[in-house]
């Protein structure tokens, strides 16, 4: 009944991101973010005042399918923000914050009991997020994306100015004007997406194979987590170093994606991943310090993978469906990370199940990575017809 609550967190993150997906892409980034903001606040503070657990759990559902999406909505925000140079650290540094919020939970359920305290402690401060909806401007490539060319002229001209950067009208003018390339509308309703989908071999191979990676990563990434706290008595701390260590790998991403590129870091990070998990399984238990460093070690492979693979995704994809389709990958990916909190159960079978199990997975996504284009050095595109183009020479911008 324990693995039931994160079993339940899971299914609710699959069913709220292609709703959080369709608000992002028709509404906009800044209002997706706050929605999610705010439900998940109001909802996992009422959490705490459950009576029994099976309010808890259904609390828990709700909380997660109308709240869960605030890291895919915040990532969006943050990397359409940002040009191809800055990019890969922009990933990075979102998906440290990730492990940090991480850490601190750790910290904050080993320091702060009862639970219900714990559980305030984690929400109330969440609600000063919603004066984002002020503070922020909206997405200028979304803006675009939309036509709405006099709203992206004054966010532009306010970026300028708070930079302390002049823009000539002729750049402004280059930057506002559509493309001669016919743009692909996305309907209001989502068929314009379902049929851009089957009627482009490119976009539908992507579509099939980038939902692999994000089970694999969900799966070994939060199986890891979870996982970790039978490594030791020292529950608590066994969890935080396991959130740590992924911090490293974050940034290890970002020194060498934009040098080796995204595929080879990727693939590479899945294949270490796996490697680790494998050897892991086999290790005698008595030699526990090999043991955690590998344990870790694995986390460290998953940890690139994460920060590389938002950043793929979202660069496979064009603007005007590229939430809707990184919200669809990572729903279905979802599918891991439901799975993942039943992997303890499988240890009193035997206890190298679940490494062996993380390690297929590596292998096969580890693969599949290298049947996609390089994105390395190319435009984001902003219409179907430009993510066509990647991995031709055509695409290729000067950085």
């Amino acid at each position: 009944m324990r693995a039931l609550a994160g079993t339940l967190s899971s299914v609710g993150t699959l069913l709220v991101l292609p709703i959080i997906g369709y608000i992002s892409d028709r509404f906009g980034r800044r209002i997706a973010l706050v929605i999610s903001v705010f439900n998940l606040s109001l909802f996992g503070l009422i959490r705490a005042f459950s009576v029994n657990y099976a309010m808890y759990l259904a609390l828990q559902i709700i909380q997660t399918t109308l709240g869960a999406g605030i890291f895919s909505s915040a990532y969006i925000f943050a990397t359409e923000f940002v040009g191809p140079k800055y990019r890969v650290f922009t990933s990075a540094t979102c998906s440290s914050m990730f492990a940090v919020g991480q850490v601190v939970l750790g910290c904050i359920a080993w320091l702060v009991q009862p639970w219900r305290y714990m559980i305030m402690t984690l929400h109330i401060p969440c609600f000063t997020i919603i004066i984002y909806y002020w503070i922020l401007s909206e997405s200028v490539r979304w803006l675009l994306s939309k036509q709405k060319f006099d709203e992206a002229r004054v966010v532009l001209e306010k970026a300028s100015r708070v930079n302390k950067k002049e823009i000539s009208e002729k750049t402004m003018q280059a930057l506002l004007t559509p493309p001669n390339a016919p743009v692909n509308k996305v309907q209001p309703n989502g068929p314009g997406l379902i049929a851009s989908i089957v009627k482009s071999p490119v976009l539908l191979r992507r579509v099939c194979t980038t939902p692999i990676w994000w089970i694999t990563t969900t799966f070994v990434y939060y199986g890891l987590s979870i996982n970790s706290t039978s490594l030791s008595d020292t529950m608590y701390l066994n969890y935080i170093l396991t959130c740590a260590i992924e911090i490293p790998g974050f940034y290890t991403a970002v020194l060498i994606l934009d040098r080796i590129g995204r595929k080879p870091t990727l693939s590479g990070g899945f294949l270490f991943s796996a490697a680790c998990n494998i050897a892991f399984a086999f290790i005698p238990d008595d030699m526990t310090v090999l043991r955690l460093v590998l344990f870790l070690l694995g986390k460290f492979g998953i940890a690139v993978v994460f920060t590389s693979l938002y950043l793929f995704t979202s660069e496979l994809y064009p603007t005007e469906y590229r939430h809707s389709l990184l919200a669809f990958s990572s729903m279905v990916g979802r599918i891991g990370s439901i799975t993942a909190p039943l992997t303890p159960v499988l240890m009193e079978y035997w206890a190298g199940i679940p490494p062996v199990m993380f390690a297929s997975m590596g292998f096969l996504s580890g693969v599949l990575v290298l049947t996609q284009p390089e994105t390395l050095g190319t435009k984001m595109p902003d219409t179907l017809a430009e993510a066509e183009m990647i991995g031709k020479p055509e695409s290729k911008i000067q950085r």
